[in-house]
């Protein structure tokens, strides 16, 4: 195939937005975030629920690392 018969890759989301998208993602684990510190420091060892800990910490940390990478994408470096 020639190069110039190749289509050129465009990306499925505009990254004149991607600040707005790391911020809702942050915006997001930061939700998730504080929704497993409360839900970790009310409950007692009777009423806690292990696989919901675990969503909600997967979550979290998968909004999280979009949202910072996202950061690093802009060239905001933290």
């Amino acid at each position: 195939m020639e190069l110039e018969a190749m289509r050129r890759y465009t990306s499925p989301v505009n990254p004149a937005v991607f600040p707005h998208v790391t911020v809702a993602l942050l915006a997001i684990d930061m939700f998730f975030t504080s929704w497993f510190f409360v839900y970790k420091v009310t409950s007692t060892k009777y009423t806690h629920d292990v696989y919901k800990e675990l969503l909600i910490s997967f979550v979290a940390s998968l909004s999280l690392g979009s949202g910072v990478f996202l950061l690093f994408w802009v060239g905001i470096y933290i």
